[in-house]
């Protein structure tokens, strides 16, 4: 059993971009974790920033029951992540805390600046969390991790770049057998379709993550797919340990 943590920016975030793959994984019985760094504090028109919190983390912790997954959140506040000291130390706390051996996060390149900032404090929290001398400054910390965990980025919304351009995974995952659970955890927040057809101005939240799943899927001639990069920066592992979880749910495109 691998125990894997997906950590992203805000609650429907992992559903949107690997719930597929999260419940694949749960399927395999891994032990999953699903964490968040905001509660999704600015989702709403009508609920101030605390009420439309709490209605967030309980939509996010609905979600991931339906994986069998624990919901945590990082209490960032929206559009206030910021990559710095204070907020390395607080990230890398949470992967001592989680012990993950596979790490799942934001592409480093998105639409979005929390989206950005999370990728990059998750990616530097992995190389710091084995540190010994890396003070967390927490009350009571938790013990360094062995090693650098194994970390894969999810595909940027919409599978592009700011500009337009295709985001090229390493590969895909066949979610297809996924597909109804991956919609029905999504399903869980209600308030954030609410969220994005008053400041989208679209109500086809449910059927947007249907269509990016299949034009993702389509690049290797799958009905539904989720794509993923492995980091391949210096000192991080290099072994597919995604790949090897999941296969043969994954496809080269």
């Amino acid at each position: 059993m691998a125990r894997i943590l997906a950590i992203h920016a805000h609650p429907d975030d992992v559903e949107f971009l690997a719930g597929g793959t999260m419940t694949l994984l749960s399927a395999l019985g891994h032990d999953l974790t699903i964490e968040t760094f905001t509660p999704g504090d600015c989702g709403s028109k009508d609920l101030p920033p605390d009420e439309i919190a709490a209605v967030r983390r309980r939509e996010a912790a609905s979600a991931a029951a339906l994986i069998g997954a624990r919901y945590l959140c990082l209490e960032f506040r929206d559009l206030a992540i910021f990559r710095d000291d204070p907020s390395r130390r607080r990230v890398t706390e949470a992967l001592r805390a989680a012990r993950p051996d596979l790490v799942l996060t934001a592409s480093p390149i998105d639409y979005l600046c929390d989206h950005e900032a999370a990728s990059a404090l998750v990616r530097d929290a992995c190389f710091a969390a084995p540190a010994p001398n890396y003070d967390t400054r927490a009350q009571s910390p938790a013990a360094p991790l062995d090693r650098i965990p194994h970390l894969y980025f999810m595909d940027p919304i919409t599978g592009r770049n700011r500009d337009g351009a295709l985001i090229t995974p390493d590969f895909i995952v066949d979610v297809a057998p996924a597909i109804a659970n991956k919609r029905a955890m999504l399903a869980e927040h209600a308030s954030q379709r609410k969220w994005l057809a008053q400041h989208h101005g679209t109500d086809n939240y449910l059927d947007e993550m249907d269509r990016w799943t299949r034009e993702r899927g389509a690049l290797a001639g799958l009905t539904y797919g989720e794509g993923f990069r492995l980091y391949r920066g210096h000192a991080y592992p290099q072994t597919p340990l995604l790949e090897e979880l999941l296969k043969p749910a994954v496809h080269r495109h």
